[in-house]
């Protein structure tokens, strides 16, 4: 088990300077990298992204806006409800993401592939359950700090 521990932790800090080294050479950062994430599965409210991002609304406006400006999301009106303002991904950030991530999918793709079913079964459970148990931690963890 801790032989486990210590490779997830290298694979969190390996994923991490993946992440860092994309926002390096397009000039996103770590609030950048996740709104863009959180867009490139649809629509969102500008609600919804402070809450992916733990950014206060005004933040999350600039966020926008400079995003925005490079051309990366764009503002729409909500077409179930007029009021409602989504954010969503232009061509250029499904550009970007295809073009940085899209090699490591299909690396990805070809390492699972020497995989039983069995076995993938057993690894989809066990990254479900420990992301579960991470984002139960870290909701605990900003529980416990928070004055």
């Amino acid at each position: 088990m801790n032989a486990i521990g210590q490779t997830i932790m290298r694979w969190q800090d390996a994923t991490e300077a993946f992440d860092d080294a994309v926002g390096q050479l397009h000039d996103l950062n770590s609030a950048d990298r996740r709104c863009l994430s959180f867009v490139s599965q649809g629509p969102q409210t500008a609600s919804a992204i402070a809450k992916e991002t733990a950014l206060t609304p005004a933040a999350v406006t600039t966020l926008i806006d400079r995003l925005g400006a490079r051309g990366l999301v764009r503002r729409r009106p909500d077409a179930s409800d007029r009021r409602k303002v989504l954010v969503e991904a232009t061509e250029k950030t499904r550009d970007l993401i295809l073009k940085t991530y899209a090699p490591t999918a299909r690396a990805g793709a070809a390492l699972l592939a020497g995989y039983s079913l069995e076995e993938l079964a057993t690894i989809r459970r066990f990254l479900e359950e420990a992301l579960a148990l991470q984002q139960r931690m870290t909701k605990a963890l900003l529980e416990r700090e928070r004055p």
